[in-house]
């Protein structure tokens, strides 16, 4: 008798979690599609038709141990190039982890820039973008960023747009796609949406801020 009314218990136990689980899921998609349809008119292809802004952003990616840009990065970059080449831009705003002397995002990429013929002055560094949140509050709080076009992949971009947006600036996207990107991505964006929902309302702030570096000044100073 007490065995079966232990199996009950368990059972509606286990009925319980299946229940939170699939609504855990449910509520992670919903987030996704909500973020997805309240950037899809900011998020363009083409660099002949996305609005000017005062800078691209270049969001952080991993650095190959050769010291070379990651295929991901340079798809980034490339496209962040075309838009200062075609006058959509003044700055570009790179931004990584740079948390160590021993990694480092943001200076291989100013290095590739300067080769593709982007002046230095032009170029901003921010070595604390550890995250993409941070890398948006500090665009707006340390670099005094107000319009900026974004530069990642399709993947990252609705994420991205929708944190610069809730924190007031007038963000749009670029996307960079240039080759198949793997599945996982995707999937992972699926949950950095709730963390960036979270940081949003609860105002996170980044774990370094430190003196403004306006835009409007020389990059070299950077």
């Amino acid at each position: 008798m007490k065995i079966n009314f232990i199996l009950k218990i368990i059972k509606k136990i286990i009925k319980i979690v299946i229940y939170l689980v699939i609504l855990i899921i449910l509520f992670i998609i919903f987030i996704s599609i909500i973020i997805k349809l309240k950037t899809k008119a900011y998020i363009w292809n083409d660099v002949k038709e996305i609005p000017h802004t005062e800078v691209a952003v270049i969001l952080g990616a991993s650095i190959l141990t050769n010291g070379n840009l990651s295929p991901i990065l340079i798809d980034r970059v490339d496209s962040a190039i075309k838009l200062y080449n075609a006058k959509k831009v003044e700055k570009i705003l790179v931004t990584g982890d740079n948390s160590t002397v021993a990694y480092n995002e943001v200076n291989p990429v100013r290095i590739y820039l300067l080769g593709k013929g982007i002046p230095d002055k032009n170029i901003f560094l921010d070595h604390a973008g550890f995250d993409t949140y941070s890398s948006m509050y500090r665009a707006r709080d340390i670099f005094l960023a107000d319009s900026i076009t974004i530069v990642t992949q399709s993947f990252h971009l609705p994420r991205s747009v929708f944190i610069a947006r809730v924190l007031g600036m007038n963000a749009y996207g670029l996307n960079a796609d240039n080759g198949h990107y793997k599945f996982r991505n995707y999937i992972r964006e699926m949950f950095a949406n709730i963390k960036a929902v979270i940081n949003l309302v609860l105002y996170r702030e980044p774990k370094y801020l430190g003196k403004e570096i306006p835009l409007t000044g020389d990059g070299r100073d950077n």
